[in-house]
């Protein structure tokens, strides 16, 4: 668990990772980074150099792209030094959007390590229960 200087109250890994995911999403990057994000910090998404800096400029430049963007998370687990989170994304209001998992690790109240695996919703699915 960390401590927020501002106000000193207990913020659980948990609520740092799903405070990072709703501020990204809502186009507040650098914030989210400030708060959150470790100085060792590293990321798995194939589609960007695994560094800090070039997934930030890809969350603001997809939050400049998509200021409609929603995410709602489902279900969050949290086990030792990891959290994991399940959302809906939507970057616009008629969008199906994405069922997306990202998975946290922390260390010293950080977050130091990011995947991240997502599926489209689609629109006709034979599954009766949905995806969320």
């Amino acid at each position: 668990m960390e401590v927020n200087k501002q106000d000193h109250t207990v913020i659980s890994r948990k609520e740092q990772a799903v405070t990072f995911l709703q501020l990204v999403a809502s186009g507040e990057v650098k914030k989210a980074y400030e708060l959150f994000i470790g100085s060792d910090f590293k990321h798995h998404n194939p589609y960007f150099p695994g560094n800090a800096a070039t997934l930030m400029q890809a969350m603001e430049e997809n939050a400049e792209q998509n200021p409609q963007k929603t995410l709602e998370v489902k279900q969050v687990i949290e086990e030792g030094d990891r959290v994991v989170t399940y959302s809906h994304i939507k970057q616009t209001s008629e969008d199906l959007g994405w069922a997306v998992v990202h998975i946290f690790r922390f260390e010293a109240g950080r977050l130091v390590e990011l995947w991240d695996i997502g599926q489209a919703v689609p629109e006709n699915s034979v599954n009766t229960n949905g995806m969320f």
